[in-house]
């Protein structure tokens, strides 16, 4: 999963006390999509159209163990009923800045069902 421009560009203003939104309980949201677009670091929402979707937190997340930050978002059955071809970390419901973004095939949702998305991302040094 690849990191955009816009969030390294997140860190080095909070790295000197710029003001960001953060990616808290209020703020982050998991978002799907049906794009199959290659990931470009340069990208700054999910690629599809019109068939995607953010969803913001459950109750308890992100949560952050030492450098691995964890979220979590549950899509109800009226939710993003269509096929989940790539996924993002977002700071905002619309806008914001784009954490990440990944491209992969995790099936079709329907209406008859709810999904849980949970990431898991490791911030490393070097």
């Amino acid at each position: 999963m690849g990191m955009t421009n816009a969030y390294r560009n997140f860190i080095a203003q909070q790295s000197i006390g710029e003001a960001v939104t953060a990616f808290n309980n209020a703020n982050a949201h998991l978002g799907v999509g049906d794009s199959v677009t290659a990931f470009a670091a340069t990208q700054t929402d999910l690629q599809a159209a019109t068939n995607k979707l953010r969803k913001a937190m459950e109750a308890t997340y992100p949560q952050r163990s030492t450098n691995v930050l964890t979220f979590r978002s549950l899509f109800g059955t009226l939710e993003a009923n269509f096929a989940w071809e790539e996924w993002g970390v977002f700071n905002a419901s619309s806008g914001g800045t784009m954490m990440s973004r990944k491209v992969e095939s995790l099936g079709t949702k329907t209406s008859a069902q709810s999904w849980q998305l949970t990431t898991t991302i490791t911030i490393n040094a070097g």
